[in-house]
């Protein structure tokens, strides 16, 4: 280590100029420390808030991204099959023209006032998927709101759904119906709900049956407000949109059970 000497000055004051410059570094040593140490503390805090962000963002883009089929009533039978359930006329209507096609089957509960189902792949399907549609059928209908315990369901072929009667179109939600029906009689209200990946889900009962899925509830027709059941749907699956519950869920009131009280059944 080489040292400068200013042979002006006496050893003393030399001695003296080196301990404040020693001093003067010191000092600058401890800022410099002291900037580095909040610098990083900050870049820590902006990278936390970007995860928290992107965290956001991601959960907010898994949200928006739907299927085109979820803004049914919908699920997936337990052999994999689409069915897919109108919320009202419009919708019902919509089935009709747009997603009802040729190999499909189209179920109907044998009462005014219920959801269309459209069976996909339908026709060639086994006797468990169409049971499965009946029941989603009869659950989205008028049915649920008079508590009735079941209602007769009937399913048919593309070619045999019409909207003309020779003499113009029927009105919204109405249709022409010819030809032999295939019928599922007194088939049960239920359905069954769970989360899975976090979104939840509402089969039929026999779906949810057929598929042992663990975890989960029974919905059937009861004395329970809607707004009540949902909140308990979402206390038993552990969700936190009650809008999302509600939307699921037909008219009317109803009896939710957790797993545990299903297994006693």
């Amino acid at each position: 280590m080489r040292v400068k000497v200013d042979f002006t000055k006496s050893p003393q004051a030399n001695a003296n100029d080196y301990y404040n410059l020693s001093k003067s570094l010191m000092q600058k040593k401890a800022g410099a420390m002291k900037a580095i140490t909040d610098l990083q503390k900050r870049l820590k805090e902006m990278e936390e808030k970007s995860g928290e962000d992107e965290g956001k963002q991601q959960k907010a883009f898994l949200k928006a991204k739907k299927e085109w089929y979820e803004k049914f009533h919908w699920f997936f039978t337990s052999d994999g099959l689409l069915a897919i359930g109108g919320r009202d006329a419009v919708q019902n209507e919509a089935l009709n023209s747009k997603h009802f096609e040729e190999g499909d089957l189209f179920f109907h509960a044998d009462i005014f006032g219920a959801s269309v189902v459209t069976l996909k792949s339908g026709a060639g399907s086994s006797a468990e998927a169409r049971e499965e549609s009946a029941q989603f059928a009869a659950s989205y209908s008028s049915a649920w709101k008079n508590g009735a315990p079941s209602v007769d369901v009937y399913a048919m072929r593309r070619d045999q759904v019409s909207k003309s009667t020779g003499k113009g179109s029927l009105g919204t939600g109405s249709f022409l119906l010819s030809g032999d029906r295939e019928w599922f009689r007194n088939t049960q209200l239920g359905l069954a709900a769970f989360s899975e990946d976090g979104k939840l889900k509402v089969v039929p009962r026999k779906t949810f049956e057929r598929l042992k899925v663990r975890g989960g509830c029974l919905i059937s027709p009861g004395e329970e407000k809607k707004s009540d059941s949902a909140k308990k749907i979402m206390r038993f699956l552990g969700l936190r949109d009650i809008d999302e519950v509600m939307q699921q869920l037909p008219a009317g009131s109803f009896s939710v059970s957790n797993e545990n009280s299903i297994k006693q059944k």
